[in-house]
């Protein structure tokens, strides 16, 4: 399975309905900083979503213009399947896929994050990450988006890790953030990685390498979230799927659906 095969099943109506007879009715960013209580970083996010009937699918971007978001108000999918812009291919398929494949429906199971602070919530919502990937002690772990959250709880369990991210840097606890993704893996044993690598296109070079040397692959997925668990099978072992609103936008009690299996 590649993305464009899956974009080839979408346009045959193979998945569901026609996407040519499907627009989007709702398109919006949004734009966060944050910084948890008792950490040192703060970091950003920047989201483009597009809601098509009743699902909204995303993904995260670097920087993208509120024209180019706002004309996509009314194009039908198949169209936004073309666009030049990377992120609102991604959101089109991915709110396309949610509507005809909800979550709840998929045989995911769902979990509740529950309430409390940012910090709070970002680390309930790793530890479900970190279970699906169930790390064993002294396995050296590949996380592709440096999520701190993530690390500590890897830490916690006694894996290691390499933290890759393109904006490179270092972690909260001052390790060195590789920039390659592909080239890192060869020092691994497993890939946790982040659904924004399916909107800079790195994801499928990165589980190309994984299955060519019989990496186990799980992903945490805001951006794509719908999308992912497609590649169940594919090479990638589980997903963590969390569709729009994130735990960081609700300070309530938000859901992710963990997926084993591929959609049916």
């Amino acid at each position: 399975m590649t993305i464009d095969e899956l974009v080839g099943l979408v346009r045959a109506g193979a998945l569901g309905p026609d996407p040519g007879t499907l627009a989007a009715s709702v398109a919006f960013t949004t734009r966060q900083g944050a910084r948890h209580a008792g950490r040192g970083r703060s970091y950003r996010n920047t989201v483009v979503s597009l809601r098509v009937e009743d699902a909204v699918g995303s993904c995260a971007v670097e920087e993208v213009s509120d024209d180019v978001v706002h004309d996509c108000v009314g194009t039908p999918v198949a169209e936004l399947l073309d666009h030049p812009e990377p992120a609102v291919r991604t959101a089109a398929l991915d709110a396309y896929l949610m509507h005809v494949r909800p979550h709840a429906r998929s045989g995911a199971e769902s979990v509740t994050v529950g309430p409390g602070s940012s910090l709070e919530k970002s680390l309930a919502r790793a530890s479900a990450v970190v279970d699906l990937l169930r790390p064993a002690p002294g396995e050296r772990v590949l996380v592709v988006g440096v999520v701190n959250s993530l690390l500590h709880h890897l830490r916690e369990r006694g894996a290691t890790y390499l933290p890759c991210d393109l904006k490179g840097g270092r972690t909260e606890w001052g390790e060195a953030v590789a920039e390659d993704a592909v080239s890192a893996l060869d020092e691994c044993d497993t890939v946790l990685a982040s659904g924004m690598t399916v909107g800079n296109g790195t994801f499928e070079p990165l589980l190309r390498r994984a299955a060519a040397q019989g990496k186990p692959v799980v992903l945490f997925a805001q951006t794509a979230s719908a999308v992912l668990p497609w590649f169940i099978g594919s090479g990638v072992r589980a997903v963590s799927a969390e569709p729009y609103p994130f735990f960081w936008l609700d300070g309530g009690p938000t859901t992710i659906h963990l997926h084993t299996e591929r959609p049916s």
